[in-house]
């Protein structure tokens, strides 16, 4: 469920006091770690109650920058239509959907939503299916999940209309050399092609309305749809985005053959080492990022971002550089992601903790590495008999996924 406060539209002022929040709770952070880092060095431990405390503003610290986020959010969402209003340059038949639509969800009348998508030669036009939602309202839930969904928000989309997205990928490129004007050209060798296929596997929502809800006019049918499905979308994908196995659901990151980098070849995934099981190694922890960056060929590093979980990110926090400075920056403004080394952070929670021989880390340009396959169509059924007296809609959108340029992305392995 969504917090309460932040249902409604949050305004600048709202935004401004969260960050202000977050950044008085780094600033308490760094002076406690400054604690922790004199009480290694005077006594070669750390008092419990420093780490204790420690632990607590890092978890606030999170709490407070999860608030800016939805904030930010919140503040930059465009609100929907009124029911009643048209969308400018909206044409007739796309305003009679939706009022067919309309009707469909409050009434179950399935006449003029028929009739409309039959016309159409629509996929979504089998009653047993359900029907395809309004233009807007998919737009709306498809915009929500790359505002909440963490992988959706770097990686690369494709709309397509079919089940499956299959494309042609140059592993090698054609051989190329310098000439003379009149000197004799040599043949060239032809790229080596790989066809990378990403099927789309359904994934669903069943919100449930009462019939007093659906009955008042004063709901907007297109918004309530929206906010109950995207949540349940945006953590199904989250999840198959970095550990799907690709079995009815999209392939993770995480789920492909990981070699070492120095031995990569295309179709895996490679990873550099800490040296060190479960954990970053004792001196110079921050060198192994440094390995991991340079890892990634030039050419993607200028759209890399970083992924790791919260407790990942909460150990790289307590790191320094050899001035002195911290590694982990906050945003320097609202809705801006905070950085390591220069590089923005994203946070999911399906990365893995720190443990002996975890992928914990990930690193690159995820959006050329990593591909998110959407059909389009969002299609809604209405079910008004199998949980009396609630009325069920299953919601369902089909989607897939997976890695498209294997020499984007690099993981660090805590091990050897």
């Amino acid at each position: 469920m969504s917090d309460p406060a932040l249902e409604t539209k949050a305004t600048g002022n709202d935004v401004a006091m969260a960050f202000d929040e977050f950044m008085t709770a780094f600033e308490a952070f760094k002076a406690e770690n400054e604690n922790r880092l004199q009480e290694m060095e005077q006594r070669m431990s750390v008092d419990v109650l420093t780490s204790d405390k420690l632990e607590r503003i890092n978890r606030a610290l999170d709490a407070n920058k999860r608030r800016v986020d939805e904030l930010s959010v919140k503040a930059a969402r465009p609100p929907m239509e009124n029911e009643g209003a048209a969308r400018s340059g909206s044409s007739a038949s796309q305003l009679q959907h939706k009022s067919a639509f309309h009707r469909y969800v409050r009434n179950g009348e399935t006449g003029a939503l028929r009739d409309l998508e039959g016309k159409a030669l629509s996929v979504g036009s089998d009653p047993d299916g359900g029907y395809l939602v309004p233009d807007e309202t998919e737009a709306t839930v498809n915009r929500a999940l790359k505002d909440i969904s963490p992988i959706r928000a770097i990686a690369g989309i494709r709309q397509v209309s079919a089940s499956v997205y299959k494309r042609p990928f140059a592993i090698s490129g054609p051989d190329t050399g310098w000439v003379g004007e009149t000197a004799a050209r040599t043949q060239t060798n032809a790229p080596t092609l790989a066809e990378l296929s990403f099927p789309t596997m359904e994934l669903y929502a069943m919100p449930a309305a009462t019939a007093s809800l659906l009955d008042d006019a004063a709901v907007n049918i297109d918004e309530w749809l929206a906010e109950e499905v995207r949540i349940a979308f945006a953590e199904q994908e989250g999840t198959a985005f970095v550990t799907g196995d690709g079995v009815n659901k999209p392939k993770g990151f995480l789920d492909y053959t990981k070699v070492n980098n120095a031995t990569w070849t295309w179709g895996n995934v490679g990873t550099v080492s800490t040296g060190t099981a479960g954990a970053f190694p004792a001196s110079n922890p921050s060198d192994v990022l440094i390995d991991l960056i340079y890892s990634v060929r030039s050419g993607y590093r200028g759209n890399a971002h970083f992924v790791m979980n919260r407790s990942t990110q909460a150990e790289i926090r307590k790191m320094k550089d050899a001035d002195g400075t911290y590694l982990w920056q906050p945003a320097s403004r609202p809705g801006e992601p905070s950085t390591l080394m220069g590089f923005p952070v994203v946070e999911s929670e399906d990365m893995p903790d720190i443990a002996a021989d975890s992928h914990s880390v990930a690193f690159g340009d995820f959006r050329r590495g990593y591909l998110i396959v959407d059909r389009v169509g969002i299609r809604v059924l209405r079910d008004p008999y199998s949980s009396k007296p609630y009325v069920l809609f299953y919601t369902t959108k089909r989607v897939g996924g997976g890695i498209q340029d294997f020499e984007a992305l690099k993981l660090l392995k805590f091990g050897l």
